[in-house]
């Protein structure tokens, strides 16, 4: 194989974009709707300062915005396995088009009450609850198996990138046009994400009918318990984002300990993102790893070995940098499989319900690990914590491993075709 031949072999598999029509639809609609969702991101905690000039304010925000995932997720799960996903994503794309249309409507009011971008933010976080699971379980019915690893990489390359212009974009409308211009760019770009909904076809249930409610709940419960090598991709991740997610401690540490300003806060916090990006970039060698779940757990332990050599590099800015953009990369590559080991063991009439509980995890995570960072840099100091949230990251990620050996023997299984979980035969 000659080395440009290699080269190629590293870069993002675009398969399903070139394959798959319906993928790409829903792709490309996302690419422009998920910069406008990153732009109102920004955009909502500016404007609540603007109002109030209280961090309590913008702490309050964030945990309106969390409750609805925290309390719907796992009920909109059970909707998601229950109809036609397609017709699903429409009403929440529709749904969150207007929630990003109220908000421009209250930018143009003097004085919006407070309440009210509460409690459009809540409406808006409970519409992307049920939202995700749909999005994400649809991807298995729009690609072949054997394409699955490249499309999720292909979504976490999407996310990755609207995390890094969206804030960019939003900055400068913000500055140069103001708020209102600001989520008009959003209510625009769902535009992009509707008609390319539109377009696909239909997602109903296979399998037969089902009835969404707390027997449904269970049984999706139940099954992520009984299938332990899922049940230890949502323990190990986790893992590494409750003891190695340092977000909270950036501003401390970029004020008292690399002593280098607001401009050095935003370095740390892009740092991950474009790692991730680069990391999401050069995954074209994803789709041929069968030992997946031994993927999974070398991720994490990559991830943790790199929050460590973060914290251990106070002495030159720079290197502490590549060691965050390293560990970005750790983490969307973990990603990448444990979402291909999570919707490959899962057969379809259960994703919607094994998808929430896996974005259960993943947005609780992180949250949990705020907390975490910031209650033991209260007793040991920043630069203490973040070591030792690595270094318990590590030692989980060795505990996951005996507990779960599931995990580190876990070969990708890649069933024939969509039609074969639900016991259907296969055209010939």
């Amino acid at each position: 194989m000659s080395l440009s031949s290699r080269a190629r072999g590293l870069l993002l598999d675009t398969a399903p974009l070139r394959l798959d029509h319906d993928y790409r639809l829903l792709w490309s609609g996302q690419v422009v709707a998920g910069i406008g969702s990153q732009v109102t991101r920004l955009a909502l905690p500016f404007q609540v300062w603007i109002l109030t000039h209280s961090t309590l304010a913008i702490a309050a925000l964030t945990a309106v915005q969390l409750v609805p995932i925290l309390v719907f997720v796992i009920g909109a799960g059970s909707i998601v396995d229950a109809v036609d996903r397609r017709r699903l994503l429409l009403v929440t794309q529709l749904g969150l088009a207007a929630c990003s249309l109220a908000f421009l409507v209250l930018a143009l009011i003097p004085a919006p009450p407070l309440l009210a971008i509460f409690v459009i933010a809540f409406l808006a976080s409970t519409l992307g609850s049920f939202d995700q699971p749909a999005r994400s379980s649809s991807i298995p019915r729009l690609v072949p198996p054997e394409r699955l690893p490249a499309a999720i990489a292909l979504n976490q390359l999407n996310f990755q990138a609207a995390s890094v212009v969206g804030p960019a974009v939003g900055g400068v409308l913000i500055a140069l046009a103001g708020l209102p211009v600001a989520y008009g760019v959003d209510v625009l770009s769902f535009a992009a994400s509707i008609f390319a909904v539109w377009r696909i076809a239909p997602l109903p249930r296979l399998g037969g009918t089902m009835r969404p409610g707390l027997a449904a709940i269970r049984e999706g419960l139940r099954f992520a318990m009984d299938r332990r090598v899922i049940l230890a991709t949502f323990v190990i991740d986790l893992d590494a984002m409750i003891f190695g997610m340092p977000t909270s401690l950036f501003p401390v540490l970029a004020l008292e300990v690399f002593r280098v300003g607001p401009a050095g806060l935003g370095l740390l916090a892009a740092a991950p993102a474009i790692g991730a990006f680069l990391g999401a970039l050069l995954s074209g060698w994803v789709s041929v790893v069968r030992r997946v779940g031994r993927a999974v757990v070398l991720a994490v332990v990559i991830w943790g070995l790199a929050i460590t050599a973060f914290g251990l590099a106070t002495f030159f800015f720079p290197l502490a940098l590549v060691f965050l953009a390293i560990a970005g990369a750790a983490d969307v590559l973990s990603a990448v499989f444990r979402s291909t080991v999570v919707q490959l063991a899962t057969p379809d009439p259960l994703r919607g319900r094994v998808t929430a509980l896996h974005i259960l995890a993943v947005t609780s995570g992180p949250r949990i690990g705020d907390i975490e960072a910031a209650a033991v840099a209260a007793v040991v100091g920043a630069q203490a914590s973040v070591v030792s949230g690595g270094i318990l990251c590590l030692l989980g990620a060795a505990a996951v491993t005996r507990l779960f050996p599931e995990l580190g023997a876990h070969l990708v299984e890649r069933p024939a075709s969509i039609l074969d979980e639900v016991g259907n035969e296969k055209p010939a």
